[in-house]
């Protein structure tokens, strides 16, 4: 089994888990943020040879976390399904038909391009953003004269952050992580087939890596 971190932040406990996800405590919810389910579908309809299993193994880990946690509620920061509608939605609309009485909202972001309609008919509710507790959840990360408008502390993703670790040798490795400043929190991408970006940290900033069956602080 996997092993979370335990973080305290305004008051909140998460656990900072090695699957890309934050599961909130209080809330008894899990946080996920670009998930992109269907974008080896998107490729594979363009041509492109993909492995038709990348999506399956993304479900299968949301299965995972719902089995470990039991949350009443799963939030998807954005980019939930990759572009337009292609064959792989079948398999997300009979994975949600598993779990009715779980709620499941989306933050609605760039690549969240389908009618919402769509989302609505699986009993996922779509939203601009969602304000819980003190954290406002969003899609895009934001610059600090917008942070200074929000009187909450921001959850999002859009980015796919990383933290890049140097060793000996210029060797160095790129993990993904979870990136928490001041104001804001910044999450990795939970989906397999996504990259990720080494991004400039703040001295002040608390990151950590993810590595295969932990999260580490950096």
């Amino acid at each position: 089994m996997s092993a979370g971190l335990n973080f305290n932040i305004l008051e909140q406990d998460l656990l900072l888990l090695p699957e890309r996800a934050i599961y909130w405590q209080q809330q008894k919810a899990l946080i996920v943020a670009d998930v992109h389910l269907g974008k080896s579908g998107h490729f594979r309809k363009a041509g492109i040879a993909v492995p038709s299993q990348v999506g399956h193994e993304d479900l299968k880990c949301l299965t995972k976390l719902i089995h470990l946690h039991q949350p009443k509620k799963i939030w998807f920061l954005g980019d939930l399904f990759h572009s337009s509608m292609n064959g792989d939605w079948h398999d997300f609309a009979q994975w949600r038909q598993q779990y009715p009485a779980i709620i499941m909202q989306l933050v609605i972001g760039n690549h969240d391009i389908i009618k919402e309609q769509h989302y609505h008919d699986i009993d996922i509710s779509t939203h601009q953003e969602l304000q819980v507790g003190p954290f406002l959840m969003l899609h895009h990360p934001q610059d600090n004269q917008c942070l200074n408008q929000h009187e909450h502390y921001v959850f999002c993703g859009h980015i796919h952050p990383g933290v890049k670790l140097s060793g000996k040798g210029r060797q160095s490795v790129t993990l993904p992580c979870f990136a928490f400043s001041d104001r804001q929190a910044i999450l990795p991408s939970f989906g397999k087939f996504t990259g990720k970006v080494a991004v400039k940290h703040h001295e002040t900033d608390k990151v950590f890596g993810i590595l295969e069956n932990k999260v580490i602080a950096v």
